[in-house]
């Protein structure tokens, strides 16, 4: 299995990634050895999709990046688990 996931970020932000061990690689978030993320601990999975292919994956993440409607409409069916994940909701 493939995943794509959304990380919310302490500054508010939020991370999109892919990866074939999600448990893995959420360890590595939290443990900060990813670069990326690494100044803007505690890190939280707000939300995921499972692929069997890592190239069906691999497309979804750069659609989420690349298309700003994607990427919207992404934020908008989860907004509030974003919310909820920022001790807002």
């Amino acid at each position: 299995m493939y995943f794509v996931y959304v990380l919310s970020l302490s500054n508010g932000q939020i991370y999109i990634g892919f990866t074939k061990d999600l448990k893995k690689r959420i360890e590595e978030h939290n443990n900060g050895k990813v670069f990326t993320t690494s100044k803007y601990l505690p890190i939280k999975l707000v939300y995921y999709e499972c692929y069997l292919s890592r190239e069906d994956a691999k497309i979804r993440e750069t659609m989420i990046k690349k298309f700003g409607s994607t990427y919207s409409h992404l934020k908008k069916r989860i907004y509030y688990s974003i919310k909820a994940s920022q001790g807002r909701g």
